[in-house]
């Protein structure tokens, strides 16, 4: 009290040490926080045999499973909100290994472990990050085939560069574009080859501009919504080759469609602030076909 007494300055440096900790604790605390829930209606071209029943399909991605802000309980918990929803699909988006942040890491098979759990009529069907790509700077990730054989261990299907039917889907499932060269034009080739209704999964926003002007939907993550978003300023770094033009949320351009996730995890700093994570619930619908009948036929 005599030293405060004696340098006043020091109350106030220990005010401003407070509320910088109290802040700093916001920020982890919104990053551990559970995801918030988003909901979109999209309607896309279903193939003529199929069923008119919508589809409702829950995107998960970027959980970049370490700690202080993630953790297998965390994960635990988000995997029961997300089968409490009842989707008829769940899709994977990458990046499910974690920085060391101060806290737990694990290794790419136990940062997957926690989907064994998701349960949907159509199942599961995963893509990789640029996280989980194998490289000399990051040992943790296996390689494409052990991937491959670590999530059909959980039941879980993985594309890259591949194709599969679900229902009136056709899920065409790229490699990380960010670490990776995706072949776009032979997976769509492939979709087509196929037939279903043209859905597209990817890590990041940078794939949609380069799809043709046509029907589909694309989902992605990456993004993390800028992570930190500054009030009035909003998103101000993504990174993304074209900045922050596809940063968070839905993007419609001509007849395609995109959805940009927050994600559930962090990576860099397990700080979160106006970006809360989330996971994105999308009610995929036919397309309405319409009947024009001439006038003549009509009279």
């Amino acid at each position: 009290m005599k030293l405060v007494q004696r340098h006043p300055w020091l109350a106030g440096l220990v005010g401003v040490m407070i509320v910088l900790l109290a802040f700093a604790g916001w920020l982890v605390m919104n990053a551990s926080a559970m995801p918030v829930v988003r909901r979109a209606e999209i309607a896309l071209p279903f193939p003529a045999d199929a069923p008119r029943d919508p589809v409702t399909v829950a995107l998960l991605t970027d959980t970049h499973l370490s700690g202080p802000d993630n953790s297998p309980a965390r994960m635990a918990r988000i995997v029961a909100q997300i089968n409490a929803l009842r989707p008829d699909l769940i899709l994977l988006g990458g990046d499910y290994i974690g920085d060391a942040k101060g806290g737990a890491t694990y290794d790419a098979r136990a940062s997957i472990a926690p989907f064994g759990k998701l349960r949907a009529p159509l199942g599961v069907v995963a893509v990789l990050g640029n996280h989980d790509s194998r490289s000399k700077l990051n040992r943790v990730a296996l390689s494409g085939r052990d991937w491959a054989a670590a999530f059909a261990r959980l039941g879980i299907t993985l594309l890259q560069d591949g194709v599969v039917r679900r229902g009136p889907l056709v899920i065409g499932g790229l490699q990380d574009i960010y670490t990776r060269r995706p072949d776009l034009p032979d997976t769509l080739a492939a979709m087509a080859r196929l037939g279903g209704a043209p859905l597209i999964l990817s890590h990041g926003p940078d794939v949609f501009p380069a799809l043709p002007d046509a029907p589909s939907l694309t989902l992605v993550g990456h993004t993390h919504c800028g992570q930190v978003a500054l009030p009035f300023a909003g998103v101000v770094y993504v990174p993304s080759k074209y900045g922050t033009r596809y940063a968070c949320g839905l993007y419609r351009d001509g007849a395609k469609t995109m959805i940009v996730a927050a994600g559930v995890g962090t990576s860099g700093l397990p700080i979160r602030m106006l970006a809360p994570p989330d996971i994105w619930l999308i009610r995929i619908k036919p397309t309405v076909s319409r009947t024009y009948v001439s006038n003549s036929a009509a009279s």
